[in-house]
């Protein structure tokens, strides 16, 4: 059972209470990572990444930008949503190099080797400068820029992007040089600034079972600003949201398989999109599974979010899954203003009532104008989730490295990272690598296999369609990431917005989930509960 429900924790599988004893045990894990002691990990600092080696391409820019102008321009940024920068920046109050003038700052302040480092960042782009000079030359162009131009981004370490290593925060993979990934290929095409590189749950939370959440190789123990030490980050996304968290960076990318993207974003009171599989490429980025993998934005406000995701999408001919109709942006944040909870029906889970946060999030849904009804989770079993993983990466690893990986590379398969690893298991495994080995140990027949991934499917869709189509629901409510894993195997859509904190400070989320292709649909319901529930604070001591 204990290999069980760590596997359940690694993949952010998490389900309501009276469920079976598994789905019941993972939640008691998640309170239990939110406990007030100090959490015991095996390792903290990176042995690979130290603040003077990713700081020093910025060494002479950073001591010519006073702490004086920091201060300056401090009210223009910190905390600030895209369009409000955007004014800033467009009213003379602050330019773009400023601004990553600004974050890079406050990476070497706050990100390692003090008291207050959360080791969230990987990497830096050592061109990002320069590349900010030339967004602000091309700000007065004639021409109408999209609302991510200029705006600083930071991607999940397992997102190829050039001049930047792709590690998936494995040390073997520390030369991994690569092109840029499809959707960071449209980041620059729509203006976006590539900041740097995000610490992650080493391959993506799918390694190591045993080993807490936030925790690579190359970037060591990403730390939750809300409580470092004490309150989890969240995985695998971890320095994806630990960063936007704590004003490291406008706003981030992360990747989720199942929670992925729901769980850092709650844990750190931040704004989620798990979107449908196929909205965004795939193309470019280390996978898990093929089928259940997709990117999204992470970000402090859902206008932000509803802006990273328009900037993002496109259609990616070398990404089967890839949906979208034309290779323009597909603009989802201007209608966000205009939508409105009145008229929705909602499904609240029973088994979630007892939660003060929940009851209080659905008093404000329905203070915003929402039918709230309450219904009896479904109770569905997700049989060899785990197996269907296993399956999925030992063949979609391979397909990464040969396709998109660095051509020197040698390691073909999970079976070469597992021998690479046992030469030097106490700095590249500290904790095991015991789902690799799982990984290697599966096999199915292709019957077999997509007998596993058909059952899967169904009864992940039985868990939502039948309270919405015996509700005539829009959407179902839950908390941070707990019904993940349900949403990744139906292939439906969710995100999550900050709905406030616990007696230990832990954040929560209310999580929003629907049908496939209503991304649209959830950032309108996201926006207006956020508007009337205004939940979110800062973390204390990164301001």
């Amino acid at each position: 059972m204990k290999k069980v429900l760590l596997v359940l924790l690694a993949i952010s599988i998490f389900s309501c209470k009276n469920e079976s004893e598994e789905k019941t045990s993972s939640v008691v894990v998640q309170d239990t990572i939110q406990s007030p002691k100090e959490m015991d990990f095996k390792v903290l600092d990176s042995k690979y990444v130290s603040k003077d080696s990713i700081m020093s391409p910025f060494k002479k820019e950073l001591q010519d930008f006073s702490a004086e102008r920091y201060n300056q321009i401090k009210p223009f940024v910190l905390d600030q949503d895209i369009p409000a920068i955007q004014a800033s920046v467009k009213k003379g109050d602050l330019s773009y190099e400023e601004l990553v003038l600004f974050y890079l700052t406050r990476i070497q302040k706050y990100d390692r080797e003090n008291e207050l480092s959360l080791n969230s960042v990987i990497s830096l782009n050592p061109n990002i400068i320069e590349e900010a000079r030339e967004k602000d030359a091309a700000l007065n162009e004639d021409k109408d820029h999209h609302q991510i131009f200029g705006i600083p981004v930071l991607l999940k370490d397992n997102i190829d992007a050039e001049n930047m290593v792709t590690t998936a925060g494995a040390e073997v993979l520390k030369n991994n040089y690569t092109q840029d990934a499809f959707i960071t290929k449209r980041l620059k095409d729509n203006g976006a600034l590539i900041l740097g590189k995000a610490n992650l749950s080493e391959w993506a939370y799918f390694f190591c079972g045993e080993c807490p959440s936030g925790y690579s190789a190359i970037g060591g123990q990403t730390l939750n600003p809300y409580g470092r030490k004490l309150l989890d980050t969240g995985g695998s996304s971890s320095g994806s949201a630990v960063a936007v968290a704590a004003n490291l960076v406008t706003v981030a990318v992360g990747s989720e398989t199942a929670g992925s993207i729901l769980s850092p974003a709650s844990q750190n009171s931040l704004v989620g999109l798990k979107p449908t599989i196929g909205l965004l490429s795939r193309g470019g980025i280390v996978p898990i599974s093929g089928t259940l993998d997709t990117p999204g934005p992470i970000t402090k406000s859902v206008i932000d979010n509803a802006i990273l995701l328009s900037a993002m999408t496109g259609k990616d001919a070398k990404d089967s899954s890839s949906k979208t109709n034309t290779n323009t942006t597909k603009d989802f944040y201007t209608s966000v203003k205009a939508g409105t909870l009145k008229g929705k029906r909602f499904g609240a889970i029973k088994e979630l009532m007892e939660d003060a946060l929940y009851v209080q999030a659905i008093v404000d849904l329905k203070n915003a104008g929402a039918e709230v009804i309450e219904f009896k989770a479904e109770e569905v079993d997700l049989p060899n989730f785990t197996r269907f993983l296993n399956l999925e990466m030992k063949r979609d690893l391979p397909k990464y490295l040969k396709s998109y990986g660095n051509k020197s590379l040698e390691i073909k398969s999970v079976t070469d990272v597992i021998a690479y690893n046992l030469q030097d298991s106490l700095r590249r495994a500290p904790y095991g690598q015991g789902l690799f080995d799982g990984i290697v140990a599966d096999t199915a027949s292709a019957e077999e296999y997509q007998a596993i991934k058909d059952t899967l499917h169904a009864n992940g869709k039985k868990f939502f369609d039948v309270p919405m189509e015996k509700h005539d629901l829009d959407g179902v409510l839950s908390i941070n990431n707990y019904h993940a894993g349900e949403a990744a195997v139906a292939l439906y859509p969710g995100i999550t917005v900050p709905m406030g904190y616990t007696k230990s400070n832990a954040p929560k989320g209310l999580t929003f989930y629907a049908k496939s292709n209503k991304e649209q649909d959830l950032l309108i319901w996201a926006y207006a509960y956020e508007a009337v529930s205004k939940k979110r604070i800062a973390p204390k001591n990164y301001n």
